[in-house]
């Protein structure tokens, strides 16, 4: 093999690396983007949002994990294999072992020109 080529493929490689630390998940309203690591006090539950208009929630329901918090931001740290998010009006969604912040989603009226969190 060419070393042109040779650098071509370790480059493509290296993208496809970088693309995969900027991985992101979404159920409904909350975001789950991976992360380097972790900060705060571990909590008692795995609930990861509550909705504000159903009631339903954002929980992890099969596999282990730990839910963390600090200032106000949650972060997940999935500790088995793969864990399962669970809620009542979406899809399952598979989260790979992992540390993960939790957010989320935004979105902006412009009538009133004001940001606020999606109700879920």
């Amino acid at each position: 093999m060419s070393r042109p080529r040779l650098k071509e493929i370790t480059q493509a490689v290296d993208k496809v690396a970088k693309q995969k630390e900027k991985i992101m998940y979404q159920q409904g309203d909350v975001l789950i983007k991976k992360v380097a690591e972790i900060k705060g006090k571990k909590l008692n539950h795995l609930t990861l949002a509550e909705g504000e208009v159903t009631g339903h929630f954002h929980s992890i329901t099969k596999g282990d994990a730990e839910l963390y918090e600090h200032e106000g931001t949650l972060f997940l740290k999935v500790i088995d294999d793969k864990v399962e998010l669970t809620h009542q009006e979406h899809d399952v969604v598979v989260l790979p072992k992992g540390d993960y912040e939790i957010g989320i989603i935004k979105e902006y009226d412009h009538l009133s020109r004001e940001v606020r969190n999606v109700a879920d």
